[in-house]
């Protein structure tokens, strides 16, 4: 059975389709490139340079003199040891309530069958059409005096930590890749006397390692990038995070100072991104077992 492709096997084969293909391929290859990498490059520069070269019109695509005391000055003026901190805290707690908590809502919409868990996950996924700006008031006003407890979470981790774990679309993700185990492996550990929650840990849980990570990827990321909702709900300074952190401290620093601690803010996630990658595809597509 052929594989239809745009450039048929003999036309490729031949000298001139050979050139359009590379051509073509190569054209792409650098327009992606440039579209992707471009920010970052003119990111990371522009920090190299100095006041008069960073004002300069028109702007130079090369630093005329690597400036890094700029990334020294920043780190230490905007205090992005503290604000890195705080932030590496709340992706760690978002992180490990996500794990926890929605791995258990997945793994019993998927083996457990509860009554009404269809229409459960079907509510839970009409969530996803619900713009984020529109749950921000109400979410606001739940975490200023929460229901039964009556505690306000204002300037607490919980801020964070407690609105991350309601992710509709890291639980499907989740029951998803349950729902590829065979049964029969479930069904020989249920044999031998293992409990749900025994199955869950023993058996399912190393056999979903690919999508653990994509959900942890997510949600570091997700806690990391995040500015409006800490902007409101932590106000105090010293809790503060990286995003809003830069944003407050803004005012009265060089504009070369301040895309260098830009820089310097995105580095941890592009690194994480460029050291998982392979595990985001495989965790996204994989099924639980093959053979």
């Amino acid at each position: 059975m052929s594989t239809r492709t745009l450039i048929s096997p003999a036309a490729l084969g031949r000298t001139r389709g050979k050139a359009v293909y590379w051509t073509v391929f190569t054209l792409v290859i650098v327009v992606f490139t440039l579209v992707f990498a471009g920010p970052l490059y003119w990111m990371a520069t522009n920090g190299l340079k100095s006041t008069d070269e960073f004002t300069r019109i028109p702007p130079t695509l090369v630093p005329h003199g690597a400036h890094t005391e700029n990334y020294a000055h920043a780190w230490k003026v905007m205090d992005l040891a503290r604000l890195l901190r705080n932030t590496l805290w709340y992706a760690c707690g978002a992180l490990v309530f996500q794990l926890v908590l929605d791995v258990a809502a997945a793994y019993s919409l998927s083996r457990l069958r509860p009554l009404f868990g269809r229409a459960i996950l079907a509510m839970m996924l009409a969530t996803l059409m619900i713009p984020a700006a529109v749950l921000v008031v109400p979410q606001y006003l739940t975490v200023l005096d929460v229901p039964v407890f009556r505690r306000n979470l204002l300037d607490s981790p919980w801020v964070i930590w407690l609105p991350s774990v309601t992710n509709a679309f890291n639980i499907f993700l989740l029951k998803r890749f349950f729902d590829s185990i065979p049964r029969e492996l479930l069904d020989a550990a249920a044999i031998d006397g293992a409990s749900p929650l025994r199955t869950l840990r023993s058996v399912v849980l190393p056999v979903s390692r690919p999508v653990l990570g994509v959900v942890s990827i997510f949600a570091v990321v997700g806690v990391w990038k995040d500015f409006l909702w800490p902007m409101l709900t932590l106000p105090d300074p010293s809790r503060q995070t990286l995003n809003v952190g830069i944003y407050s401290l803004a005012q009265g620093v060089p504009e070369n100072w301040l895309t260098a601690a830009l820089a310097m803010a995105s580095l941890p996630t592009l690194i994480v991104f460029l050291v998982l990658q392979r595990n985001i595809m495989s965790g996204l597509t994989a099924g639980g077992l093959k053979g």
